[in-house]
Parts: structure tokens; sequence; C-alpha cells
């Protein structure tokens, strides 16, 4: 396992982010699906925050990611769903339509820590330390 650094830490920090589209409208497609992954990415980049995998259905994302501990995430998340409600829309006339009120985004997300160890052994280990 490969850790990231910087100048005062180590870290690995992974993320799986779900994003819903308002009242679960159906809009996405592949070409819309691969516009606000890019996004993803050029947004990211200001935070720390490094896309890993991305998937779509027909109305929600699934993001895999890998932060930073300066990465403030609640203010990237807003800044992304803004963003890409604003230009998806711009750029896909059509989902538009699809739209109640022009929302695109459930004002909900759903944000996951990741790690390679469940938490009953991570819980373990803590309560052994100290023990011989």
């Amino acid at each position: 396992m490969k850790l990231d650094s910087n100048n005062h830490s180590v870290f690995l920090l992974y993320y799986h982010l779900v994003l819903v589209v308002k009242y679960r409208r159906e809009v996405f497609t592949d070409e819309v699906s691969d516009f606000a992954k890019d996004m993803f990415i050029k947004i990211g980049k200001k935070y720390n925050i490094t896309l890993i995998e991305w998937n779509h259905d027909k109305d929600h994302i699934h993001i895999l990611f890998k932060a930073h501990p300066n990465s403030e995430l609640s203010k990237f998340i807003n800044a992304y769903k803004s963003a890409s409600s604003r230009l998806i829309k711009k750029n896909f006339p059509h989902v538009r339509k699809r739209l109640w009120k022009e929302m695109f985004w459930s004002r909900s997300f759903c944000l996951l820590t990741t790690g390679g160890a469940p938490i009953a052994v991570i819980k373990k280990y803590i309560e052994n330390q100290g023990r011989n």
C-alpha cells in the first residue's frame, strides 16, 4: 500500500460519493456522464482531489476519489454540484427539459469513507495497544 504525503503528514484518504439527480429524473447518458466526469477532474484539482473511479446510472453517479487532509470536502462538493448543474443544463438543453424547476442535483449527497481494514479490525488494534 502506497501512502500519500505532504510536508507534515502521511495519509491515504479514499471516499465514495453518490450524487442523485433531483427527484431521480433519468437524465444521465454516457455523454452527459463524461462531461460531468471531466468537470469533476478539473474542479477537483483545486481541492487536492483525485478521481479514482466513476460510473453512472440513469439518475445518479458513483465516484471514488482520493483527497488530502486539507481538502475541504463539503466546499468542493457544493462547488462541483453548482458548476456541473449550470454547465450540464447549458450544454445539454434536452436535459433541462426533463428537470423539475431547473434543479439538477438533489440537495443531499452520500459521502462514505473507505479503507483497507474493517472497522472491527481497527477497533481491536486500538484496544490492544500497550499490551504485550
